[in-house]
């Protein structure tokens, strides 16, 4: 018998990749599994299946940093519960991240794709389900979005939540109004702005950093954080990146080059949810 649950759960997340850098990431997740009836007449108990899957993505994969372990890109190191690795690009340039060991995902494999991330899953929850379960299957997915969208990274260590992580991401819409009409010349542009983009905060940039290499760090109530990357895939804000202080920061950049109109932005983080923010010159 093969049950199914399809749209379980998003997930956002960053994840290391030797060309694109450090990408945020939102997947929609999907699953099914195969087996035999029980005494109750089911495979599982959906209310089993849905708690169990979301309750693990939720704690596994979600405002994590997923590492592909077996990349020869990687170096990594493990000391206590805290990890510090170095991540080499294609260009030649390098990130380093080190944190709480609960704010990475080392997932068993060379890249990070739907694919390889979500039999890695499978493996990890071999044995989450009732033996009526044969074979569980996990699909991702990204949103379909026909207008511009972007891939950030941040982290956000005044949050109380796993936001505060400062690696994690999302995959994001942005919608751009101009005297309220849309305008898709100004998303497209913000769409390439930030494409595959850090946003650093600058008070959590460290004073070594130089012109061709940034490093930020922060104390949050996890632990300690630090990360290094190029300054060509960083965008240096003053102020925290949350997505209504985003919104707004992209509302004031526009509007001081479209002079007496009204900008209204809706930025969202990740799917279905955002900030909207506006302001006229």
């Amino acid at each position: 018998m093969h049950l199914f649950v399809d749209n379980l759960i998003n997930v956002d997340f960053s994840y290391l990749d030797h060309t694109r850098g450090l990408v945020g990431e939102t997947w929609l997740a999907s699953a099914a599994l195969d087996g035999a009836l029980d005494e109750q007449g089911m495979v599982c108990d959906f209310g089993i299946v849905k708690k169990t899957l979301r309750n693990w993505l939720d704690s596994e994969l979600d405002h994590r940093l997923l590492v592909p372990v077996q990349s020869p890109h990687l170096e990594l190191q493990r000391s206590d519960d805290k990890l510090s690795l170095t991540w080499s690009l294609a260009d030649g340039g390098q990130i380093t991240v080190s944190g709480p060991e609960q704010a990475f995902a080392l997932v068993e494999a060379e890249e990070i794709f739907e694919e390889s991330v979500a039999a890695w899953c499978v493996t990890q929850l071999d044995s989450a389900f009732p033996s009526s379960v044969a074979r569980l299957q996990l699909r991702f997915r990204s949103e379909s979005i026909d207008d511009a969208y972007y891939h950030y990274s941040h982290g956000l260590k005044k949050h109380d939540g796993n936001c505060q992580r400062i690696a994690h991401g999302h995959r994001s819409r942005i919608q751009i109004f101009i005297d309220g009409t849309r305008d898709p010349d100004w998303e497209a542009r913000w769409a390439e702005r930030w494409r595959d983009i850090y946003l650093g905060t600058g008070e959590d940039l460290v004073g070594g950093s130089n012109s061709n290499q940034f490093e930020f760090a922060y104390r949050a109530r996890q632990g300690e954080f630090t990360l290094g990357l190029p300054a060509s895939r960083c965008e240096l804000v003053q102020c925290d990146t949350t997505v209504e202080q985003l919104a707004q920061y992209i509302a004031d950049t526009i509007a001081a080059e479209e002079q007496g109109r009204i900008v209204r932005v809706r930025a969202y983080e990740g799917l279905g949810k955002g900030a909207e923010a506006s302001t006229s010159s």
